[in-house]
């Protein structure tokens, strides 16, 4: 008898924390609902927008301070036409200008440095 009473008392304990466990609010756990959001997601809903960047982007390979021209590096398929003029960056300051003159071989061409100054390394960008 006592078996009975303490299986059927064990029983009704259970069932009260279960009730009462599944009623809390995510506030009572510690929120843990914001440590595992991702970080700035406002809305967890929303669709990620990826636009392409459409500018050049290469690098300087070598200059030539004396006659004033650059070699130019463009990954393949991106090549700039003509007379086109770019920016060049050093560590992501502007520091001169180029004008494409050619001419292209492979993935490098020549151009005039217009503006500036210009080292080996120095990134390319057509803004």
């Amino acid at each position: 008898m006592r078996f009975v009473v303490c299986l059927v008392l064990s029983g009704i304990v259970l069932v009260g924390c279960a009730r009462s466990r599944s009623k809390q609010t995510p506030a009572q756990f510690g929120s843990l609902t914001e440590a595992t959001a991702p970080i700035g997601s406002a809305n967890p809903n929303s669709k990620l927008i990826i636009t392409p960047e459409t500018s050049f982007v290469g690098k300087v390979v070598q200059v030539n301070n004396n006659a004033r021209f650059a070699i130019l590096n463009f990954p393949l398929g991106i090549m700039p036409g003509a007379d086109q003029r770019l920016n060049v960056y050093r560590r992501g300051l502007k520091v001169g200008e180029v004008k494409v003159t050619g001419p292209r071989q492979d993935d490098n061409t020549v151009a005039d440095i217009t503006n500036g100054e210009v080292q080996a390394g120095d990134d390319l960008r057509g803004d």
